[in-house]
């Protein structure tokens, strides 16, 4: 087995998902999670090309956002969309990365992927709400590369 498919269990996937399912409940916002085995490159710079291969860019209110992580690089990054970045307050996605590299640094990476991903959507849902006429615009599933 690679580090990718040892990093988290089935069911640790299972949970993160339904955390995304609860996080986009009451937003147009759309996150994703991708995990792979290195970056082989800037870590953020690899985010950016995943967001882009994932079509996040797409969103009607350019408000996606990617976590990132590279399991043996041991790195990960958040990467919001010009529509979210525009709106969060100041140091918001410095606050939700240290969030989830407490738990990292203990070896809960599914408990800091689910808390990032839920910290991430009450800020979406604070600026984008959910409206009627919303869709689901991208898959909830853990990507990997």
């Amino acid at each position: 087995m690679s580090k990718v498919e040892d990093f988290l269990s089935k069911k640790d996937e299972q949970e993160i998902i339904e955390a995304i399912r609860t996080a986009e409940l009451n937003t147009s916002g759309e996150i994703r999670v991708h995990i792979e085995k290195t970056s082989q490159t800037d870590a953020f710079n690899r985010a950016l090309e995943v967001f882009h291969y994932l079509k996040m860019d797409n969103t009607k209110e350019q408000n996606g956002v990617l976590i990132y992580v590279a399991v043996e690089d041991r790195t990960f990054v958040i990467y919001g969309d010009k529509g979210i970045n525009d709106v969060v307050p100041n140091g918001f996605w410095d606050s939700t990365k240290d969030i989830m590299q407490s738990h990292f640094k203990l070896g809960n990476f599914k408990q800091g992927l689910v808390e990032g991903v839920l910290k991430a959507g009450k800020e979406l849902e604070k600026h984008f709400p959910w409206q009627q006429k919303d869709n689901n615009e991208l898959s909830d599933e853990i990507s990997k590369g």
